[in-house]
């Protein structure tokens, strides 16, 4: 069984590059198994911590009519099955006090997503769960204004928390990146991760639905390492145009080892003239 204490350490360890990663949405237990099982592969060649994620809710989708995923209880069941067989730790995204809850149950890191970071009583109900938090920025939010949304869940007794980076809205429908962000939500003394994979989505730029531009996800991620950031969260699906949810941002799965070398490289410099912050 995985233990919290044990995967925060490996989240706070100095210089160690970590990863969270995988598709979007929970479409079936084969599609997660496949993704789960390449990522273990290419993280432990290249010394990379992984902490899989998935969605079994997509409750902000653009339209109504937008695949959300298999629900909380066979979406849990899943996630469990990845987090037993293949040993790995696990992450999910809540939309409700109800889901923290089961979820907690489940899983290693609740995620607070982007749209829902001012929500206090979601906050305060997966802080009290124990469990490791992952705390989007909202697109509408400056990095400095993060901290009081980490000390919402710090104030219902959890100090075990992630903060993410994912772009803030840039006029319509486009999003930008600040790369001062990271050393803003730095200053925190808590880690920082970096969203590449929302940070090139479009919103609402397929009319229906979101559209993104996956080709840049690298390139921001690597700038957001020489910047300074702890950790990637980047979505990855075997055939991305055919995904049921934000294909269009996610790196294909075949590409990610590649992809990974590249920016385990520029971590590796970075990290060798700015020490990263135990906790």
């Amino acid at each position: 069984m995985l233990a919290t204490q044990a995967i925060w350490k490996k989240l706070t360890k100095a210089r160690q590059l970590f990863l969270i990663a995988g598709p979007c949405v929970i479409e079936n237990e084969r599609l997660c198994r496949q993704v789960a099982t390449e990522l273990s592969e290419v993280c432990r060649d290249l010394g990379i911590y992984l902490v899989f994620k998935a969605s079994f809710d997509k409750a902000n989708r653009t339209s109504s009519r937008s695949h959300r995923g298999p629900g909380l209880k066979p979406g849990l069941d899943i996630l469990g099955k990845i987090r037993e067989d293949l040993q790995v730790p696990v992450l999910t995204d809540i939309h409700t006090e109800e889901q923290a809850h089961a979820a907690g149950e489940c899983v290693d890191v609740l995620q607070i997503p982007a749209f829902l970071c001012r929500q206090t009583d979601l906050i305060a109900a997966a802080a009290r769960t124990g469990k490791i938090l992952n705390l989007k920025k909202g697109q509408f939010l400056s990095p400095e204004e993060m901290g009081q949304v980490a000390e919402k869940a710090r104030l219902s007794g959890n100090p075990r928390l992630l903060l993410t980076e994912r772009g803030t809205t840039f006029g319509y429908r486009n999003l930008v990146v600040d790369m001062r962000s990271i050393p803003i939500l730095k200053r925190s003394g808590l880690p920082v991760v970096f969203d590449a994979t929302h940070s090139v989505q479009l919103p609402g730029g397929g009319g229906d639905r979101s559209s993104g531009q996956s080709e840049f996800a690298p390139v921001l991620a690597a700038a957001a390492l020489a910047a300074g950031a702890n950790g990637l969260f980047i979505e990855t699906h075997p055939n991305p145009e055919k995904a049921l949810s934000d294909g269009p941002n996610m790196i294909p799965l075949k590409n990610m080892r590649g992809v990974l070398r590249h920016l385990k490289a520029i971590f590796t410099t970075a990290q060798s003239s700015s020490p990263r912050i135990e906790q």
